[in-house]
């Protein structure tokens, strides 16, 4: 998709109606249940933001960045997701926080990043996270710069996202899940399942 042409098509995407829940359990592994918000909300979820960043490349076509996390003795180590984390008291908003945190990982100047749309929240059960989605874009390719959070960047071609042929099930083990075939997006043998892949399944639909 050419950069001009996304970037009409965020006019109509501010104002476009989000699939929630039902574009987002498309891609929830089979065990996931859909949680009510009084479950959510008695589960006390510690709060989290991330952005999807969009951009042109040297051919003017859209991208967007996934990260893949570094290995940690942790829940999500070395899996991929959006740049993002944990709300932090000084953060004055979860834009900002989402914002803020895309800066400390990919090292992108926030003040380049235009944000145009809040995305429904995403519960992560296994680590106990509620994670708001900003969509954003920047008019120029960013020069990214990563911290020790980031093992990896995925810079993904929107077309990419909207391809059917991505859309795959994979058999997948974690260390809070025994092995069992999961719903994913497959872009250039990366496989992202998950909270991830729930998030970039609204995002499609909003498309």
């Amino acid at each position: 998709m050419d950069f001009n042409q996304f970037l009409a098509l965020t006019k109509e995407m501010e104002k476009a109606p989000l699939g929630g829940l039902d574009s987002q359990f498309k891609f929830a592994p089979k065990l996931r249940l859909k949680y009510s918000l009084e479950k959510i909300k008695a589960s006390q979820p510690k709060e989290a933001a991330v952005l999807a960043l969009f951009y042109p490349d040297a051919n003017n076509s859209t991208h967007f960045l996934l990260t893949q996390r570094a290995n940690y003795n942790g829940t999500h180590s070395a899996q991929i997701s959006f740049p993002g984390g944990k709300i932090e008291d000084s953060d004055a908003s979860k834009k900002q926080a989402a914002l803020r945190e895309a800066q400390e990982e990919v090292g992108i100047d926030m003040s380049s990043i235009s944000v145009f749309k809040e995305m429904t929240d995403v519960f992560i059960p296994p680590s106990n996270f509620l994670a708001t989605p900003f969509l954003g874009f920047s008019h120029n390719k960013p020069e990214f710069t990563t911290n020790h959070e980031v093992s990896k960047l995925i810079e993904i071609p929107i077309k990419e996202l909207l391809n059917d042929d991505n859309i795959k099930e994979f058999p997948m083990q974690t260390s809070y899940m025994g092995k069992i075939n999961v719903p994913c997006f497959y872009f250039d043998k990366h496989i992202v399942w998950g909270a991830t892949a729930m998030m970039l399944s609204e995002i499609r639909d909003l498309f």
